[in-house]
């Protein structure tokens, strides 16, 4: 088991994984800040032992068209129209597409789900990951 952790808007959650590995999350889509896309942070830590713990830092991004329809309503419609798209953000152009979420309309907004796999076996185990490229820390805000 490990435990995942996501940040939007300025909220951090954290999920322990269940056997299976998997976390569930419920958060808002997040708004826009100048020279980025919309995207949402997530972090992965495994627990193996206090010396061995392993975080992965990555960004998962949105469909335009889905951006367009919240970011039309209140109250995202009062902070104005995004200055950059996915495909002019860089994180986004160094991973292309498999970062895109897939969302789809339910009756209390939209769902997604995205699948992570991390091989352990190449990791610098109790170091944090430092990269800065698609799958690397987000930039300080």
């Amino acid at each position: 088991m490990g435990s995942t952790s996501s940040k939007c808007g300025g909220m951090k959650s954290f999920q322990r994984t269940d056997s299976g590995g998997v976390a569930r999350f419920t958060t808002v889509h997040p708004g826009w800040y100048r020279g980025r896309a919309v995207h949402i942070h997530f972090k992965i830590h495994t627990e193996s032992s206090p010396n061995q713990a392993y975080e992965f830092t990555s960004q998962l991004f949105f469909p335009e068209s889905v951006t367009d329809q919240v970011h039309a309503q209140a109250p995202y419609a009062s902070k104005g129209h995004r200055d950059l798209t996915n495909e002019r953000d860089g994180i986004y152009r160094q991973a292309g597409d498999t970062l895109l979420l897939a969302p789809t309309k339910t009756a209390e907004g939209y769902a997604a789900t995205f699948d992570v796999g991390l091989d352990l076996l190449d990791a610098a185990v109790g170091r944090p990951d430092r990269s800065r490229g698609p799958g690397g820390r987000p930039p300080a805000t």
